[in-house]
């Protein structure tokens, strides 16, 4: 019997459970994703966001079975793109599970840049750049980050609760704080998500 993908599986067959169910259903991670976050900086202001996940063991195994065709134990730039494609593009409705507010107001990801994976030792990983420019003004500027998937299939957390070196920052005075978001609530309306809180204004 051909192997079922497990990626497949978190993508089709449990939305089409959820949808099928005549209650929500209680739905707990099946993926767990290490975020770090890089804050990047340009001559305006805010350029947006690098993102590095690192995914749990089975995970990574999974992934490897399926994408490193020649099992080396490192991905090349034809694996990368497949990975990219096949198990990692299907996330874009959902903002890459990158949320984003800017004043209060949603900001669509609509595409994102400098897609790599990498295996290292067994474990992969994905980063990539979330292009989000707002010019900075002698007020601050609030912008919230927080990542999640809506469907819970994938637990994605802050490792350390600390933010990487932000890049470019000298001409801004930067806040940055992570905590749970309180205005909003995910998982049927159960749980309010962890968050990177970031003000900046020019010096």
């Amino acid at each position: 019997m051909q192997q079922i993908n497990f990626y497949f599986l978190t993508v089709i067959v449990f939305p089409v459970l959820l949808f099928l169910s005549a209650k929500p259903v209680a739905a707990h991670p099946h993926v767990f994703i290490a975020q770090d976050t890089k804050i990047v900086f340009d001559e305006k202001g805010l350029a947006g966001f690098k993102i590095y996940w690192a995914f749990d063991e089975m995970f990574s195994v999974m992934i490897a079975e399926d994408f490193d065709k020649d099992q080396n134990g490192t991905l090349g730039e034809q694996e990368i793109a497949t990975i990219k494609e096949k198990a990692f593009s299907y996330i874009a409705p959902y903002n890459y599970y990158i949320h984003i507010k800017i004043e209060g107001n949603p900001f669509t990801v609509k595409f994102i840049t400098d897609f790599n994976a990498t295996l290292n030792k067994g474990k992969l990983s994905y980063e990539f750049f979330i292009p989000c420019h707002v010019t900075a003004e002698k007020n601050p500027k609030n912008i919230v980050l927080s990542p999640y998937d809506p469907e819970y299939y994938s637990d994605i957390y802050f490792p350390n609760e600390k933010l990487m070196p932000f890049e470019k920052a000298e001409a801004f005075i930067i806040e940055t704080k992570i905590k749970r978001d309180m205005s909003t609530l995910i998982y049927y309306e159960t749980v309010n998500p962890l968050a990177i809180f970031l003000n900046f204004k020019l010096k």
